[in-house]
């Protein structure tokens, strides 16, 4: 784990159905924090979500999981309701090591990580800085992205003044629009609608600073698979085979990091699998972490 002299504190939890909430706080930076399952084990499944998302991104998921071990979904720092200080470190080494330290803090010592979007970067560099605490990790269209270029929207946000001017003009009508446009089942409003409430101008500002401080995702991604592929971790690949920011090829290139990875393509599912095919994504996640829970000990 990361060894920070950092002041953190956890809230007491507070139950809301079958999901328990509470709060991280850690070098003055506030992340919420949703859990189900066993409290307090030091062995859990961690949720890490992307741009635009929050732990809540999850609740469908984290229930299901609960049932088979401690599972942990926290808002990371610019996102959902956590602090978006200008003064975070909006970097994927910043966010690896804001994410070890709540692990930290919550007494997480071995995670079986779920990522998804920009999740992906910030679990992965946390992971092949910590080898000892990674147990296994379920990519949901994201990980290593090897050969990978942006897509449009983000060389947009990368584009200083063009950024802040897309950010600018973004409403609650254009958000769905584009949303459900991109993606070949509609999405929930209620989840789409919740994106959009949390992306105020702390959230557009994280997502500037953040990609722009990638010069290329492409040799992010084989520097982090240099790093994982001698680990040899179990991994279950899960992508919508529609996908439009993060193409359908990269499901198979997860291997160069993971040499066993499962792989599972869904038919007429998005970039938000978890969101639009519920059922099928449950099925996959839940038996794989069966598998693999408490096998690290």
């Amino acid at each position: 784990m990361y060894s920070q002299a950092v002041r953190s504190e956890v809230r007491p939890v507070v139950a809301e159905g079958l999901l328990r909430t509470s709060v991280v706080r850690v070098a003055d930076v506030r992340s919420p924090v949703l859990e189900a399952g066993p409290p307090d084990t030091d062995e859990a499944v961690v949720f890490v979500h992307g741009n635009p998302g929050s732990a809540r991104d999850w609740e469908a998921l984290l229930g299901p999981l609960g049932g088979v071990g401690r599972a942990v979904a926290l808002d990371m720092p610019g996102f959902g309701h956590a602090d978006k200080p200008a003064a975070f470190d909006y970097t994927v080494t910043g966010y690896a090591r804001h994410l070890g330290a709540c692990l930290e803090v919550l007494g997480i010592r071995h995670a079986h990580l779920v990522l998804h979007d920009f999740g992906g970067p910030w679990g992965l560099a946390w992971a092949a800085a910590n080898p000892d605490a990674f147990a296994t990790a379920t990519l949901i269209n994201t990980g290593i992205l090897p050969d990978y270029r942006w897509h449009a929207y983000a060389r947009i946000w990368r584009t200083p003044l063009l950024g802040e001017l897309s950010m600018a003009m973004v409403t609650r009508r254009g958000f769905h629009f584009n949303v459900q446009l991109s993606n070949p089942r509609r999405l929930p409003e209620a989840f789409v609608d919740r994106m959009y409430d949390d992306f105020d101008w702390g959230t557009r500002r994280a997502v500037l600073r953040l990609y722009r401080a990638i010069a290329s995702p492409s040799e992010l991604g084989y520097s982090q698979a240099r790093a994982l592929r001698p680990l040899r971790r179990p991994a279950l690949v899960v992508w919508g085979e529609r996908e439009p920011y993060v193409p359908f090829w990269l499901a198979e290139r997860q291997r160069d990091a993971f040499p066993d990875a499962q792989v599972v393509m869904l038919e007429n599912s998005g970039h938000f699998p978890f969101a639009d095919n519920v059922p099928a994504v449950t099925q996959q996640v839940v038996g794989f972490v069966r598998q693999h829970i408490g096998s690290n000990r």
